[in-house]
């Protein structure tokens, strides 16, 4: 099978985790007889540096091209810390998922037993934590009216949603849980917010649809919450940018790392798969950065994209071996455990591929 990825390194440690992680594909394309076309294109502050866009029209044009597209990280201190900079890395996020339709946001949040003891919270309250968030992506407070008035003194951002934006959302929250538990959590705060009780009408008409499906509705200031206090009674959770923001966030620091958890941005026609973290610029250049998000994030890459499912678990299961291993890097590494580098990672996965029948 011909596969043809997009690349978007971006800044930070970006582009030695997706190094990385095109090795990991690369020992998969061998090993199950496919070609894979890399294309390589320039987005966020090296970007912006190259062509005074975050998102320019030659990366959107190998983006459209592309079957899916492989996405490092964003960001630069050095736009940060400028409250008055005019054009920033994050902008090329958000302009990138608005014309490439990426709509929906999925982000999956489980546990390894071998690092269970890793997480800051408890075993008993994490044993068994295998979540998904679905968050809407281009639409809500992100993308609303903005502004300064009063001489600049008074700032407004607002919040709006169309009733289409949420049922396409909420669609795939509902076909997700149908492969999953049946259990569906829409997260809002419709007891102060007129946009969320939009979604909370909208979700409750769709219900019928779904009768299998048991759908429960949280105010996002109890799932905050509950995610610390008992995450593994959650199985999907649907819910706005904003809050979906917060809150995947919070939920990753439950695998004991956020160098661990993959995501997927998803549209009708594109698709686009990153690891949650961001560009991590204290990292950059010393060879010491988790790439197993990035190298996870290929794997649903393979699965969701390409319907390669197989391709996928053993990507997922070579993780596994290798967590089990110790073959970890030094933001997973405690009690004087022997902390490798980024490139000793994604060389282990590779030859495990490889040897491995």
């Amino acid at each position: 099978m011909e596969l043809k990825i997009a690349v978007l390194a971006g800044d930070g440690i970006g582009p030695e985790i997706t190094k990385e992680a095109i090795k990991v594909c690369n020992a998969i394309g061998k090993k199950y007889n496919h070609k894979i076309i890399w294309t390589y294109a320039s987005t966020g502050a090296i970007a912006i540096e190259k062509y005074n866009d975050p998102y320019p029209d030659e990366t959107h044009k190998i983006c459209i091209e592309a079957d899916s597209i492989l996405f490092g990280a964003i960001g630069d201190p050095k736009y940060d810390n400028d409250p008055l900079a005019k054009i920033r890395p994050e902008q090329g996020l958000l302009k990138m998922r608005k014309k490439l339709g990426l709509f929906a946001n999925i982000r999956p949040t489980f546990t390894f037993s071998s690092l269970i003891d890793k997480s800051p919270l408890k075993k008993e309250r994490i044993n068994g934590t295998d979540l998904i968030f679905v968050r809407e992506l281009t639409s809500g407070i992100y993308f609303g009216d903005r502004g300064r008035k009063d001489n600049g003194d008074t700032a407004y951002d607002t919040c709006t949603y169309k009733r289409e934006e949420i049922k396409r959302l909420a669609k795939k929250g509902f076909e997700l849980s149908m492969k999953r538990r049946k259990k569906l959590c829409c997260v809002d705060k419709a007891n102060v917010l007129e946009s969320s009780r939009l979604w909370r009408e909208t979700v409750q008409s769709m219900e019928k649809d779904y009768p299998e499906v048991q759908v429960s509705y949280e105010f996002v200031d109890a799932v905050a919450m509950r995610l610390i206090q008992w995450p593994n009674t959650y199985d999907v959770l649907i819910t706005e940018n904003l809050f979906g923001d917060i809150l995947t966030d919070e939920a990753s620091v439950i695998s004991g790392s956020m160098g661990l958890m993959p995501s997927a941005s998803i549209g009708n026609n594109n698709s686009l798969f990153e690891p949650i973290h961001g560009s991590f610029p204290q990292a950059t250049g010393k060879n010491i950065a988790n790439p197993l998000a990035a190298i996870l994030s290929a794997a649903m890459m393979f699965e969701m994209a390409f319907n390669l499912k197989e391709e996928a678990e053993c990507i997922k299961k070579s993780v596994e071996k290798s967590l089990e291993k110790g073959i970890i890097t030094e933001d997973l590494a405690q009690n004087n455990e022997k902390a490798f580098k980024t490139n000793d990672i994604g060389d282990f996965l590779k030859n495990l591929i490889l040897s491995e029948n």
